[in-house]
């Protein structure tokens, strides 16, 4: 039966941060390259867009052999703007996460890649922390979004939940594609790197590590953990958790460097900036979460300070003429940006 992983993760971290003291910014300088985290999940239901059934992993007791989670493979919505290109993304990252006893190890995940057909096997040397050393291992993907989309390239961010016999995890993938017949095709991988967690946490990281109405991904998860998520940003996810619940997806790492098809650096790995996926437990891509509630949660995260807010509409007013902004990368999800 799947169990929410809220609670255990919940009481990890309270162990964790019971044992940090001061106070920090995080303001530091991200890593030059995306990659990966396994910080435990909170599990996410999932939302007609998508067929994420995320559950928590119990840890084994001595001697005994604990089932991993049953799974389900991710699939695109019926909103979902160039569906194909989500679900190669997503096959690949499952593809290599997950393994029968028995089936660990770059060998066989370069089979597993080949039977998808049209992708490069030699793709699972850039897997990282995707392919932990482990007799077996479940992936669950929890949503994939846009980092970008243009006419003959893309960005999507594969976030996903890994369970193995060693416990739970995950990572969120930022997965390249370019444009070629007959299908999409995978060029690149870049899981997330948040790094390791900091010595001290400001108060506000610690209080969107314990709220429970915010729901953060492994590798945001430890991104907050990491101390180099700016106080703007946590601050703004508190004030609108008052009103509303959150699914992030993506925080600071497992992003684009710069805003994809450009070379203006991307507020994500400097630490200021947030996506949410999924407002009140509706998915924002999801053609059934009434306009208002995307729409009020953008005017929300104005208010809350963000100079940068991006959706699937374009809103009018705000404090500059560019405040709100409407892409089809933002068709999936609510970009919230600081300049501090």
């Amino acid at each position: 039966m799947a169990v929410d992983g809220t609670v255990a993760r919940r009481a990890v971290l309270a162990s964790v941060i019971g044992a940090l003291t001061g106070c920090q910014s995080g303001a530091s300088s991200p890593s030059p390259s995306p990659s990966a985290s396994s910080s435990p999940s909170p599990a996410a239901s999932a939302p007609p867009t998508s067929a994420s059934a995320s559950s928590a992993a119990s840890s084994p007791a001595a001697g005994s052999a604990a089932a991993l989670p049953a799974t389900t493979p991710w699939t695109p919505g019926p909103n979902e703007i160039q569906p194909d290109v989500k679900l190669r993304a997503a096959q690949v990252v499952e593809a290599i996460g997950a393994w029968p006893p028995g089936g660990g190890g770059s060998t066989a995940a370069q089979a597993r890649v080949a039977a998808l057909g049209g992708v490069d096997p030699a793709l699972v040397a850039q897997a990282g922390p995707l392919l932990p050393t482990a007799a077996e291992a479940a992936l669950q993907v929890v949503y994939a979004q846009y980092g970008g989309i243009l006419s003959d390239s893309a960005s999507v961010l594969v976030v996903c939940d890994q369970w193995t016999p060693q416990g739970a995890g995950g990572t969120t993938v930022d997965v390249r594609l370019s444009s070629a017949s007959p299908r999409w095709t995978v060029t690149a991988l870049h899981p997330a790197d948040p790094g390791p967690p900091a010595a001290a946490l400001s108060t506000a990281a610690r209080q969107v590590l314990a709220s429970d109405r915010i729901t953060l991904p492994p590798a945001a998860h430890a991104d907050v953990l990491s101390g180099q998520v700016h106080d703007s940003a946590l601050t703004a996810m508190l004030t609108l958790a008052q009103q509303y619940t959150l699914s992030i997806s993506v925080v600071r790492s497992g992003h684009p460097i710069d805003v994809f098809g450009t070379t203006r650096p991307s507020d994500h790995p400097l630490g200021r900036a947030f996506d949410v996926w999924r407002i009140n437990g509706q998915a924002v891509v999801d053609p059934n979460t009434p306009h208002d509630l995307v729409d009020g949660f953008m005017r929300a995260a104005a208010a809350a300070g963000s100079y940068n807010v991006g959706g699937p509409r374009q809103l009018t007013g705000g404090s500059t003429p560019n405040q709100f902004f409407s892409d089809d990368t933002h068709h999936d999800h609510v970009h919230v940006g600081f300049d501090h």
